[in-house]
This record gives C-alpha cells, structure tokens and sequence, in this order.
C-alpha cells in the first residue's frame, strides 16, 4: 500500500474533523504541484512501521479555527484518522502525531 494512499485517507478524515480549517502544505508539495506532479494527502505525512509495513505513524499538520481548545481539535482529530485509516486500509495505526501549524479565524464549529 502507497504512502500517498494512506495519506489520502487521513486528510480527508483530518479535515471532517470539528474545529480543522485546513491541511498546512508545505513548500515541497508546492514545488512539485508547480511542476505538474500531483501529490496526495497534503498536510500528512506517513512513515511505515519498519520491519512490518502493516504499522503506520501518521504525522498531521492542521490549522485550527480561533476559538477552539487545541488539545480537544487535537484529541479528537487523532482518534479520527487512526480510526477512518485503519478501518479503510486495513493497517494498524501506531501512532497519530498533531503539529498544530496555526490558527485562522472565519467560519467553522467553535466551541
């Protein structure tokens, strides 16, 4: 299973979570969105289990909506990803790290 794949799968349930605006992207990504390459799962980044490619550690940058408490948008966006990830790959998520990269204001469900 592809990186890209599994990647795929916690933004997008990354960002059903409440209380997440968006996926920060880094400047990699924008360099090979540039170039034409496609890349998915933007704001994630898995890395294999070594020695058993069935566990994955999931690495999700968020940007949060003023207003929330970021440990709760924290919390509840690890247990989403590792439950829509392992329930749609099969895989046994190890770990879901959260590095908040900011904070917007605007719409969203705010606490």
């Amino acid at each position: 299973m592809s990186r890209g794949f599994v990647a795929q799968y916690a933004a997008e349930a990354a960002l059903q979570t409440p209380g997440v605006a968006g996926l920060h992207t880094s400047n990699i990504v924008l360099l090979k969105e540039s170039v034409g390459a496609l890349h998915e799962g933007k704001g994630v980044k898995v890395d294999f289990h070594e020695g058993n490619e069935e566990m994955v550690a999931i690495t999700v940058y968020p940007i949060v909506y003023f207003g929330n408490i970021i440990p709760e948008v924290a919390w509840n966006l690890q247990e989403q990803v590792k439950s829509d990830v392992e329930k749609y790959t099969g895989l046994m998520v190890e770990a879901v790290h959260v590095h908040v990269k900011g904070v917007v204001t605007g719409e969203g469900d705010k606490k």
